[in-house]
């Protein structure tokens, strides 16, 4: 299991480190004609150096133990020479114990992707400045991963990621870019790391670390026990549901889970399968259909 270490080491023992994202990035510019295509290649080129070279916190991870993330960003429309709009389909996994096997965290689309990039000017990033929509989302994001990646190893252990994502959303307040404001709607940034930090929906979180810490990552040497913890945690995901039908971040832990609770259910005995049916159908009705698999009746 991952063991965070704190970051002060000798300089001597830097190789055995590297910082916590592995992270692919591509940038698809194939819906803009007649632009030079160099200017996207360097614009995938800083964001992998911004994402994979920053350290991002006061932990030192292994390579083994990075992170592994997938960013593609969509060009849909050049505004300008260094105005882009653009979306944006974010992926995070974290690893199960003593498989190969890696379990999907995150994974969403965000539609309203609009930023400034000049070519060969470095990316800027402060914490406490809006200065850059591109490296503001982007920074975002990948804080709150961590808060879901620490959230899965340790009950509530996410907390000051996804307040460092909090931050970023209050420095952009006032930003001309969309995404950033609670009255724009209930499916955007500010929304998502709200629904994190609000104790009224903090079961998601305790679904997080029983999901895996307590579930998945035992399921190698005791296949039932993990299986029953994740039975188990299904009932926090349906306190969520009753208390607020439709959540934003219940609808993003449901698009990550909803196959991989099926597989788990696959090989359980037939009242795992029946109990996990009937609460998966309850908290995701628009899929109820896929989870006639897990008992195999319509």
């Amino acid at each position: 299991m991952r063991i965070f270490v704190l970051s002060l080491i000798i300089f001597s023992c830097f190789s055995l480190f590297a910082q916590e994202f592995n992270c692919n990035v591509q940038v698809d510019s194939r819906q803009v004609q007649g632009t030079d295509k160099k200017v996207f290649d360097d614009m995938q080129t800083a964001l992998v150096e911004f994402i994979n070279d920053r350290q991002w916190t006061n932990y030192q991870f292994k390579l083994e133990e990075r992170i592994d993330c997938s960013i593609v960003i969509i060009i849909t429309e050049r505004v300008s020479t260094d105005v882009f709009k653009a979306t944006m389909n974010i992926v995070a996994s974290r690893p199960v114990y003593k498989t190969s096997y890696t379990s999907t965290l995150l994974n969403y689309i965000d539609k309203d992707f609009d930023f400034e990039y000049v070519q060969f000017q470095p990316l800027d990033f402060q914490e406490n400045t809006h200065v850059s929509n591109l490296t503001s989302v982007i920074a975002y994001y990948l804080y709150i991963i961590l808060g879901l990646d620490f959230d899965s190893y340790s009950q509530f252990g996410g907390t000051q990621f996804y307040e460092k994502a909090e931050a970023i959303v209050n420095t952009a307040q006032n930003a001309p870019e969309s995404g950033w404001k609670a009255f724009e709607g209930q499916r955007n940034r500010y929304w998502l790391v709200e629904n994190y930090l609000n104790n009224t929906y903090s079961d998601l979180r305790a679904f997080l670390y029983q999901y895996h810490r307590e579930g998945l990552d035992v399921m190698s040497d005791k296949a039932e026990q993990g299986r029953a913890a994740i039975g188990q945690s299904l009932s926090y995901l349906k306190n969520i549901h009753d208390e607020r039908p439709g959540l934003f971040s219940l609808q993003l832990m449901l698009d990550a889970k909803g196959d991989e609770i099926i597989n788990v259910f696959s090989e359980g005995n037939p009242k795992e399968k029946a109990d996990a049916a009937n609460i998966m159908k309850e908290v995701d009705p628009a899929n109820a259909s896929k989870y006639s698999k897990i008992t195999g009746r319509n």
